[in-house]
């Protein structure tokens, strides 16, 4: 099991009949009334794809002082110079803003900091040299709203700044001709979550004026949709629209090198979502900047010639695949220095070494996060200097986080899910206490649990079809604020299981009632699944078509399965019986006789909780854990005997017990001397039933 806790949505049922009735699938209903959309005129909005953007570009604070540098930099031939980030977001951005400034015959330096060399951000060296090409005006996309020091240095060389970025702003914006960013506090532009590429599309629409901007939108909306996704901003707004909209564009985009890159990743001609976007092609272009080379994938974007980019593409991918081999180091040895740190450290992981690519600490930072449950700094050392990217989890603010270590640190930047820093060797000690003080006084001392929220379980798996997984689609595209639909199967039996991709991953087939289900679930092994043929689970999962050799078929995508919360039948009859006879209620002949557990059942009960209650408390899942010890004890009736010996042992003074509605508290007493089972009223009671039995006659 991958989360200790599943969120599963409960949508009021009348809510989804009113959207069933109003003409919408059974499942994209149930999915639109869990997240609160329930009438039909809600469901039409929600769903509608605008092809227009709601907000005119000019209401950014500043673009107005933008564009008319920017103009005036066009009619007098100056080099312009665009400095950009070397992530997904910073290099769509670059491309995008290049392309309309080359079209209008400009001359268009480019500059992406090398991840490694240069870091993060604006660097005086970099200036200079882009000061000495030529270079009279500076725009910056996806970077440079912390850049002060660096935007005085560039108005000292004579050279004047525009600042475009979507990060948060500090106190003091930078003393630049223009500052684009709609997080500053005055800014008016009602939709604060474009990502850079989003602010730079803004840009160029603003430039061309109202007359062009539909077709400057059709050009570039494939960029900026590719950017967005890939920054993870919320699915909404604006960015609904532009996404949508690059997305239905993308089969038909000018630039060759996204073309290219679809081949190379077997995506050519097939129908692409925020998913493929996401999981496949944004981590090749990713890779370019994480192993010091974001120009080869600005050179990709870029480039006219259909050779040249089948050339660079496959270069990109060979990048990610070493990329994914570095990353799989650094993360098993993070997880082997979390080993190591004390209860109070794992709060907020702050992790260091020499010996880690700086350019991939970043996506092991996401990695851990999800796995530990909280916020993660990994840190790459060198000459005494450390640079690290962190990650945040569960909304913790990562920006206002690092500002409250900011006396510790000589720079940092992001925004409050995704941040970098810089910090002296001599300070990550420090650093590490007061960030754990700070996520524990964040959460009021919680222990931090990792949680999955599901949509909602479905009641009737028949409804799960290859239709109604064709129809979730409507709601792309996907991401945060709008996340793929998850839904439960509560109470499965696993038929079968078997490893498939050399045992990276599982391929499973599940039941209910007459329902079967095909399942995959990605990088999990057996064993960590811990899952067998004839359990009974509840898996999470999503609903997709899976086509393979020109068939397609209806497929669960496994996230999560654990041993199932939902008793049987079986079960349910079990637990109301050990209630009745724990209640005094009235037993038959028969329920007598069921539940007769024999002195040896009785011993094998009490050696299998006693081995592992010598360990410590134990906090489990009621109906899992009955099920394990019922596996201890052999012979008939196991899961009801093993329910009536825990009842017994708890009401004798062996063990402490607190029985919740799904979890059991479990603890050893001290006993001294013997104990006597039979003086048990719950045993003693059965006895008198079978002593005064009468035709089948109960008590």
């Amino acid at each position: 099991m991958k989360f200790q806790k599943w969120n599963i949505g409960t949508p009021d049922e009348r809510d989804v009949a009113l959207l069933r009735a109003a003409g919408y699938p059974c499942l994209l209903s149930t999915v639109l009334a869990a997240r609160g959309i329930t009438t039909a005129e809600g469901a039409a909005e929600f769903l509608e794809r605008s092809r227009k953007l709601t907000h005119s570009p000019m209401l950014l604070k500043d673009m107005d002082k933008a564009v008319e540098r920017i103009q005036r930099a066009i009619s007098q031939k100056e080099t312009i110079a665009v400095f950009g980030d070397y992530d997904v977001d910073g290099i769509t951005s670059t491309v995008l803003l290049r392309d309309y400034l080359q079209s209008c015959g400009v001359k268009c330096l480019r500059y992406i900091p090398r991840r490694i060399e240069d870091g993060y951000g604006l660097s005086r060296e970099a200036i200079r040299g882009l000061r000495d090409q030529g270079a009279t005006l500076m725009v910056t996309v996806d970077c440079g709203i912390t850049g002060n020091e660096e935007v005085d240095y560039a108005n000292s060389l004579g050279m004047d700044v525009v600042i475009t970025d979507h990060h948060e702003c500090k106190e003091t914006l930078p003393a630049a001709v223009a500052v684009v960013d709609p997080h500053r506090t005055d800014c008016p532009y009602p939709f604060k979550h474009l990502a850079g590429v989003g602010v730079a599309l803004m840009l160029v629409l603003a430039l061309g004026g109202e007359s062009r901007e539909d077709a400057l939108f059709a050009r570039y909306c494939t960029l900026a949709a590719i950017g967005t996704i890939a920054d993870v901003m919320r699915m909404e707004g604006e960015n609904r629209t532009i996404v949508s909209c690059g997305l239905e564009a993308l089969p038909h985009t000018d630039f060759v090198g996204v073309h290219a890159l679809l081949k190379e990743a077997g995506l050519l001609g097939k129908p692409i979502t925020s998913i493929q976007i996401g999981f496949v092609l944004s981590p090749r272009i990713n890779a370019a900047g994480r192993m010091g080379a974001a120009d080869l994938a600005a050179d990709l974007l870029e480039t006219s010639d259909p050779a040249r980019a089948e050339e660079l593409a496959k270069e990109l991918c060979a990048l990610n695949r070493e990329r994914q081999a570095v990353e799989q180091a650094i993360c098993a040895d993070a997880v082997e220095k979390i080993g190591r740190l004390p209860s109070e450290e794992r709060s907020a992981l702050v992790l260091s070494s020499e010996h880690w690519h700086q350019g991939v600490v970043g996506i092991v930072a996401s990695r851990l996060s999800e796995k530990y449950s909280c916020p993660s700094f990994m840190i790459h050392l060198k000459d005494g200097t450390g640079k690290g990217s962190c990650r945040s989890y569960g909304g913790f603010n990562l920006f206002a986080a690092l500002e409250s270590c900011a006396d510790l640190l000589d720079g940092f930047g992001g925004h409050e899910l995704a941040a970098g820093f810089t910090i002296p060797e001599g300070n990550i000690e420090a650093f590490r206490q007061r960030m754990n003080r700070y996520v524990r006084s964040a959460s009021g001392g919680e222990v931090p649990v990792s949680c999955l929220e599901i949509d909602a379980a479905v009641t009737c798996p028949a409804e799960m079809t290859l239709s109604e997984a064709e129809h979730l689609s409507y709601l792309e595209p996907y991401g945060a604020g709008n996340p793929r639909p998850t839904l439960a199967l509560l109470g499965a039996t696993v038929d079968s299981i078997q490893p498939v991709g050399q045992g990276r991953h599982l391929k499973l087939r599940l039941s209910k009632g007459t329902c079967r289900f095909d399942a995959i679930f990605f990088s999990v092994t057996e064993e960590e699944c811990g899952i067998c043929a004839g359990s009974r689970v509840d898996a999470a999962f999503y609903l997709q078509a899976n086509t393979f050799r020109g068939n397609t078929t209806l497929q669960l995508q496994l996230i999560d399965i654990r041993p199932s919360l939902t008793p049987s039948r079986h079960e349910a009859a079990d637990l109301e019986l050990l209630d009745r006879l724990t209640g005094g209620g009235r037993l038959t002949a028969q329920e007598t006789a069921r539940l007769g557990a024999s002195r040896e059942q009785f011993a094998a009960f009490w050696v299998a909780l006693e081995r592992r209650l010598r360990q410590g408390k134990l906090e489990a899942a009621r109906l899992p854990f009955l099920r394990r010890l019922a596996s201890q004890g052999g012979g008939t009736e196991s899961f009801l005997r093993a329910g009536l010996a825990v009842r017994v042992f708890a009401e004798r003074g062996l063990l402490t017990l607190t029985d919740a509605e799904e979890t059991v508290t479990l603890s050893l007493n001290p006993i001294q001397g013997k104990v006597d089972l039979n003086a048990c009223p719950y045993l003693m009671r059965l006895r008198g039933c079978a002593a005064t039995r009468n035709g089948g006659d109960g008590l």
